[in-house]
């Protein structure tokens, strides 16, 4: 199993846009959910974005009509366009593969196996 690693973050105005990407590979072919996780300070870390093997897409509320998540699988990369930012948008953006039973679901009670964490990458948006 390879850790994920994510790149494509930084800082922004709101209103403004970005794209992250995250390579990530070797992973049991049960973990067929592939998502977007931020964690804000203080904060407990949240699913955000999923995309299933079948190329099925769910968001959070608060992030839909937003965020675009995608997944080249043969460049085993994951993407998170993401427009419109807002400061809530703001924290350490991980990915992950994961398995969370007969569908993917991105309340983190609901998965039951999940590939390590990356390093992350950091999303800030300043009003």
């Amino acid at each position: 199993q390879v850790q994920p690693v994510e790149s494509g973050g930084g800082s922004v105005q709101s209103g403004g846009s970005l794209r992250l990407s995250c390579t990530a590979s070797g992973y049991p072919g049960n973990m067929y959910c592939m998502g977007w996780f931020r964690q804000a300070p203080g904060k407990e870390r949240e699913g955000v974005a999923a995309v299933d093997y079948d190329g099925a897409t769910l968001y959070i509320d608060s992030v839909k009509g937003r965020f675009t998540v995608s997944h080249d699988k043969p460049k085993n990369t994951l993407y998170l366009e993401m427009n419109n930012l807002k400061p809530a948008d703001t924290g350490m953006y991980y990915c992950a593969a994961y398995y969370s039973g007969a569908r993917c679901e991105l309340r983190q009670d609901r998965i039951a196996l999940r590939s390590d964490w990356g390093r992350g990458t950091q999303v800030t948006v300043s009003t």
